[in-house]
């Protein structure tokens, strides 16, 4: 049997069976911010009060950004991150640590097309828009990055800083 077809039997197999499938070097509910509480926070509460943060993801003169790239949030804090991507490619927002960013980033390089619509990231379109509601529950300095291979080496990272 080809690697594709094996592929697509084990997929059906776990939708017929309620088993969860998770990407290759993934378990189910890891890596992606699933866990209800993080060493940067946990998914908001989207009925509750937020306060309301705008991020513009753009490219210009070979350069790749988020404005802001860097941010103060108080412990305890519920963000509304309303995402706005400007530029002409896809370009995705992903919240973690750095470490867990730069871990991610690597297994993005093997799997490109890797889409995130977590609670801690969303990918977008040109010209589009999205929303993560979070929650930062501990003091620290985390990251926002996006981890499309190239992206965030061409500067488009950005700093929380928890307080």
């Amino acid at each position: 049997m080809k690697l594709t077809n094996l592929i697509a039997a084990f997929v059906a197999l776990g939708l017929f069976t309620g088993v969860a499938v998770a990407a290759p070097g993934h378990k189910p509910g890891e890596g992606h911010g699933h866990a209800d509480d993080t060493a940067y926070g946990k998914p908001g509460d989207p009925k509750k009060p937020a306060r309301i943060v705008q991020i513009v993801f753009r490219e210009d003169d070979g350069k790749m950004l988020f404005l802001p790239n860097n941010l103060k949030v108080k412990k305890g804090e519920q963000i509304r991150f309303q995402l706005r991507n400007n530029g002409v490619l896809d370009h995705e927002f992903v919240v973690a640590t750095v470490e867990e960013n730069l871990k991610h980033m690597k297994e993005m390089e093997k799997n490109p097309d890797m889409e995130h619509d977590d609670p801690n990231a969303k990918r977008l379109k040109p010209k589009t828009t999205g929303e993560i509601v979070w929650q930062f529950t501990k003091a620290g300095t985390f990251d926002f990055s996006c981890l499309i291979p190239g992206h965030r080496q061409a500067g488009m990272f950005g700093t929380i800083v928890v307080e």
